[in-house]
């Protein structure tokens, strides 16, 4: 016998689920209705920060940081299943786990690969004046998502976390 998988949920991209849910619980994190198709939402447990997004895909939890930077990405966008940082104009898709598209700051992508900073289209190249800033920039690398497993129940999102302490 399958597992069933609610319509409004998300599948989790093979090989990236949060550390540590598999010995969590879900808990109670919002309501569905308070997550229309197209919204971004925080919420927050402890100190674990977790954005619930409502894509093209369905509804995925990841944490509520930019893989760059750690900017919250609740104060993103989110066009389908790709999420924009506020910070750097990078795009992530939510549906593989991978970036869609560099920040502005340039960086290493996950396989490891350097990026060279850009300039968004209308605006002034920005040069890198070579520096301690410019080597971190070099050595920022972004990361996948982990995902947290989600489930709709009676109308509530619930959202796998692992034990918080």
């Amino acid at each position: 016998m399958s597992a069933r998988r609610d319509p409004d949920v998300a599948p989790i991209p093979r090989g990236l689920t949060a550390i540590g849910v598999p010995a969590g619980t879900f808990r109670p994190a919002l309501p569905v209705d308070d997550l229309p198709p197209g919204a971004l939402r925080r919420v927050t447990f402890g100190e674990l920060d977790v954005l619930l997004a409502h894509t093209a895909a369905g509804i995925a939890a990841v944490d509520d940081r930019c893989p760059h930077m750690a900017a919250p990405l609740s104060l993103g966008t989110l066009e389908g299943c790709l999420v924009a940082c506020p910070l750097h104009n990078g795009r992530f898709d939510l549906a593989s786990g991978d970036p869609e598209r560099m920040p502005t700051t340039g960086g290493l992508l996950p396989d490891g690969t350097y990026v060279p900073p850009w300039t968004p289209e209308g605006k002034d190249p920005k040069p890198d004046p070579p520096g301690v800033k410019a080597e971190a920039r070099k050595l920022t690398r972004i990361r996948r998502f982990r995902y947290y497993p989600v489930r709709i129940v009676e109308g509530m999102i619930e959202v796998a976390l692992p034990p918080l302490e």
